[in-house]
């Protein structure tokens, strides 16, 4: 979340809370952002879509690790929920090794897109399209990289031993 943003009080808010799953009212998140939501977020569902491109207000929740989960129009009322996607690993000696699901998960945590995601580890925006679509799995080193994004994200998977 890009300090400044008139979203940041949302994603502080949220990131703070602590909680699986949080419902609030349009009017409570206008006194937490100092200024009232745009009329569309009170008439369009997509503006409380979990996109993770194109969207300050998505990328609010998204970035505090929340998505919307129910949406009620007609009582002004939001439910952010942290998912619950079960990831499994299977580690290999100390190196997590990263599968096609767990990159794309991770991915979708951190609220990127593949291009972001590539900036972000210094390889291609095809690599991690290859990666998702499970053409090829990245390299250990690569794998201990993502490992550590991943654990500085909150990311949460399971690891089973190789055997």
């Amino acid at each position: 979340m890009k300090a400044g943003s008139k979203y940041e009080a949302l994603f502080a808010h949220l990131s703070a809370s602590g909680f699986q799953e949080i419902r609030l009212t349009f009017s409570e998140i206008e006194t937490l952002l100092g200024r009232e939501l745009p009329a569309t977020a009170r008439r369009q569902r997509g503006w409380w879509s979990n996109r993770s491109s194109g969207g300050v207000q998505a990328a609010a929740w998204m970035g505090a690790g929340y998505h919307v989960t129910e949406l009620d129009l007609a009582a002004e009322q939001v439910t952010f929920a942290k998912p619950t996607l079960v990831y499994t690993a299977v580690k290999q000696g100390d190196t997590v090794l990263w599968n096609s699901e767990l990159v794309k998960g991770l991915r979708q945590h951190l609220g990127l897109s593949q291009g972001e995601l590539a900036d972000e580890l210094g390889v291609r925006q095809q690599t991690v399209s290859e990666w998702e679509r499970g053409e090829y799995e990245p390299s250990q080193a690569t794998s201990k990289y993502l490992s550590l994004v991943a654990e500085r994200a909150g990311f949460a998977y399971s690891v089973d031993s190789e055997s």
